[in-house]
């Protein structure tokens, strides 16, 4: 391990934002593309917001911990976990469009998996999630790029 951070915070929905800008602003440290740090922004943001709607049903009583490790010059994990109600049947909550809100699209499984190289999802009803996801970074050839 080269680097982490880890921060907890209430589950109220302005601290999306604050989750998003945070890793984002961690993982600028690794050799990657701008384009590449709005997807990882785009995950954690996904992932805190199914931690606040679905995990503490928008109630603030709630604590969500987030951890970005960086393990490497190109590899980033994300932790993201919640003590909330759980996911009583992981394999259907990943599929595309099921959501436990009606109003909801439920696609935020889709694209963490979409941007990311490894998503993990552990969870037990009445014990809460943890998201685990795992970004590999291309090497970029700074020799080529001089």
């Amino acid at each position: 391990m080269k680097n982490y951070v880890r921060f907890e915070f209430p589950s109220v929905p302005e601290n999306v934002s604050f989750a998003r800008s945070c890793v984002g602003a961690f993982a600028a440290q690794l050799d990657c593309t701008l384009e590449e740090i709005e997807e990882i922004k785009l995950v954690v943001s996904e992932a805190v917001s199914n931690s606040i709607i679905h995990g503490y049903k928008n109630q603030p009583h709630g604590k969500v911990l987030v951890m970005a490790t960086i393990l490497d010059d190109r590899i980033m994990e994300i932790m993201i976990e919640d003590n909330g109600i759980g996911i009583a049947d992981i394999k259907q909550a990943m599929e595309p469009s099921f959501s436990s809100d009606p109003s909801r699209m439920g696609l935020g499984f889709t694209f963490m998996k979409s941007f990311m190289d490894e998503l993990e999802v552990v969870s037990q009803p009445g014990e809460g999630t943890n998201i685990k996801l795992k970004r590999c970074f291309l090497v970029k050839d700074k020799e080529a790029l001089a």
